[in-house]
């Protein structure tokens, strides 16, 4: 479970990485990285980052682009956090790919559904 602090550091690491990747990705054009969930462990230690990148087809090139470049970033939040958290947490990047999975199973039902209707009309 969740703590409040957990949960509110969490939330400032996941604007304030918001607010870094969309000052770098303007200079890219075309692509869009948006943070949607940052995980923090109970000792503030580590922050799992999970990203979203539009297009999808850069996302694995940007993501470890963005793995090599960690600790220039990491010092950005520290920055940009240095009057609320004394340490800044290690950063770990993942790729989020909710999105993908809702689209397939969506494709899937679609098709299943196509596969009934299919069914009763010969019936």
């Amino acid at each position: 479970m969740e703590g409040k602090r957990q949960a509110k550091i969490a939330r400032l690491i996941q604007k304030e990485l918001s607010e870094i990747f969309r000052r770098q990705t303007a200079a890219l054009g075309g692509v869009i990285v948006s943070v949607s969930a940052v995980r923090v462990t109970p000792d503030l230690s580590i922050a799992k980052a999970y990203l979203s990148i539009f297009p999808p087809e850069k996302g694995q090139a940007i993501i470890d682009n963005i793995k090599k470049q960690s600790k220039t970033v990491r010092y950005e939040l520290a920055q940009a956090v240095k009057q609320v958290l004394r340490k800044c947490p290690d950063l770990q990047f993942y790729l989020d790919d909710s999105l993908d999975y809702i689209d397939n199973i969506d494709r899937l039902l679609g098709a299943h559904k196509e596969g009934e209707e299919e069914r009763t009309e010969v019936e």
